[in-house]
């Protein structure tokens, strides 16, 4: 199977999306499975020490994030997803051989390292092989893998209750192993070949061939462009991540409904909303960015204005059609979002540096997640959810300006 095929750059998306699947269900099977385990684990029936073991992730992907990044634009990045996702996987496996909480909390630590490493390189890899008509597309396609595996991730419980939890971890483990193995196989790198652009801040300091581990840090924050798509991703990330933490507490809420129901009806809502967010936002932006080379900013503009209406309606909704076309509203518009991020990237920074700056995105993107989460609690405990996500919005209209403003690529793909 030869790189420069017309179906090859598809398999590649094809492969990725089940590394996406399997990152985003590994990480958030421990969350459903904390019952299960708990009967076995004394320590896991604390919420303070359950609350660790979550945390820990958090904070070690985020600091990996940017580290992950620079390793990925130095190394074959082929070789790095295997090797990541090998690491997860089998750290997914042993889960099931834990027996005490310092075992669990260490390798939970583990997958924090493991997993960061994976979305730069893949998200990069991805960009390399889809330029122009294809790019956003192909990475709206890619999320909605990351989409799947949160939402089969859920069903951790289920399985563990048929089985064990230990057989649960043990399987998926197995599953991701495997499947490192088709990878070795099948997936191959790719760097993008140079081409002369329009000189830029970015390109102009990275003619050296050997340069040190942080000159592309250096160079990236040395880029307006770069500090504007930081605030772009950043300020996003809180009422994303607030959808995946808070919106079935804020459905049980406004709804009056029992979380039983609203868990569900929240997840499926948002689930379904980003799929179709995802592919029109990709196939929007791939057309419109051949009329137009602002059209990737204005399709990502589009999707980020569509949640702000909809934050608002969750925020003061007390209607099932309020509330849930809401959550849908804002699923389709954060899946255009999501679905551009990179493909804007390309267009201000060069092919050398895309995955240590998405490493840079993620890292922000994660922390903010962690500090929302943590504010909205205690606006939870207070009896001010609602007006926890309404208040959002407003944040997210002052990302929206500065994208509109100063966002005014001259290129599509920044070599």
């Amino acid at each position: 199977m030869k790189n420069t095929s017309k179906i090859y750059p598809w398999v590649v998306v094809a492969l990725l999306w089940g590394v996406a699947l399997l990152n985003y269900m590994d990480r958030q099977m421990l969350s459903t499975m904390k019952e299960a385990m708990q009967a076995d684990i004394a320590e896991l029936q604390s919420a303070a020490n359950f609350g660790r073991l979550m945390a820990v992730f958090l904070w070690i992907y985020g600091l990996m994030s940017p580290v992950s990044g620079m390793i990925a634009d130095r190394l074959n990045r082929k070789w790095l997803i295997v090797g990541s996702l090998f690491v997860w996987s089998s750290v997914t496996y042993l889960m099931g051989v834990a027996e005490t909480f310092q075992q669990v909390f260490w390798l939970r630590a583990l997958m924090g390292v493991s997993e960061a490493l994976y979305i730069p390189a893949g998200l990069s890899l991805i960009a390399d092989y889809h330029t122009g008509k294809s790019r956003s597309l192909a990475v709206g396609i890619h999320m909605t893998g990351l989409y799947t595996g949160q939402a089969v991730g859920g069903f951790g419980a289920t399985v563990a209750a048929a089985f064990s939890w230990h057989t649960t971890f043990h399987w998926f483990g197995i599953i991701g192993i495997a499947y490192a193995v088709l990878l070795m196989l099948c997936l191959r790198d790719k760097k993008a070949p140079a081409a002369p652009v329009r000189p830029s801040v970015t390109e102009r300091a990275s003619a050296p061939s050997r340069e040190g581990l942080f000159r592309g840090v250096v160079m990236l924050f040395s880029n307006i462009a770069f500090w504007v798509i930081l605030l772009y991703f950043a300020v996003p990330s809180l009422p994303g991540w607030a959808t995946k933490n808070w919106l079935p507490t804020l459905f049980a809420e406004n709804l009056g409904i029992p979380m039983s129901e609203a868990g569900p009806l929240s997840t499926i809502t948002i689930a379904i909303s980003s799929f179709v967010g995802v592919l029109l936002g990709g196939t929007l932006s791939d057309r419109w960015v051949q009329r137009n080379i602002r059209g990737r900013v204005y399709t990502g503009a589009i999707g980020l204005g569509m949640t702000i209406p909809s934050l608002l309606l969750l925020g003061y909704g007390h209607s099932f059609v309020a509330v849930v076309g809401a959550g849908l509203l804002f699923g389709v518009g954060y899946g255009m979002f999501d679905a551009n991020n990179m493909p804007i990237l390309c267009q201000f920074v060069s092919s050398k540096y895309r995955a240590t700056a998405y490493g840079i995105m993620n890292m922000t993107g994660v922390f903010a997640g962690a500090f929302i989460t943590d504010l909205l609690g205690k606006w939870t405990d207070g009896g001010s959810l609602g007006q926890g996500f309404a208040m959002l919005a407003a944040i997210v209209c002052v990302a929206l300006a500065a994208q509109l403003y100063f966002l005014r690529p001259q290129v599509d793909n920044m070599e």
